[in-house]
C-alpha cells in the first residue's frame, strides 16, 4: 500500500504519475487531478481536458486565452 500525497490515505490500489521526472502517488483520479491539473490563467478553472497553451501561459479554452493574453488566431477543435 502506498499513501496518497494529497490526502494521506493508505490504500491498497494507490497508483504513480510520472512527470517530468517526479513520481507522484494517488489513491483516486480527484487527488490526482487536485495536484496535476494546471489552473487557466483567466478563469481559474482546473484545466482537465486538453487546454491552450499561448506563450507558456495555460488557459481552459481559445476564449480565456483571448480575453487573456489578447491570443489571435486561438481556436478550439469541435
Amino acid at each position: 500500500m502506498a499513501r496518497c500525497e494529497v490526502c494521506g490515505n493508505d490504500y491498497g490500489m494507490s497508483f504513480e504519475v510520472h512527470a517530468q521526472g517526479a513520481v507522484h502517488v494517488f489513491d483516486c483520479f480527484a487527488c490526482a487531478i487536485h495536484r496535476m491539473a494546471p489552473i487557466c490563467e483567466h478563469c481559474r478553472v482546473q484545466i482537465i481536458g486538453q487546454g491552450v497553451e499561448v506563450e507558456g501561459h495555460w488557459f481552459c479554452g481559445a476564449h480565456c486565452a483571448r480575453a487573456e493574453r489578447g491570443a489571435v488566431g486561438i481556436v478550439d477543435k469541435v
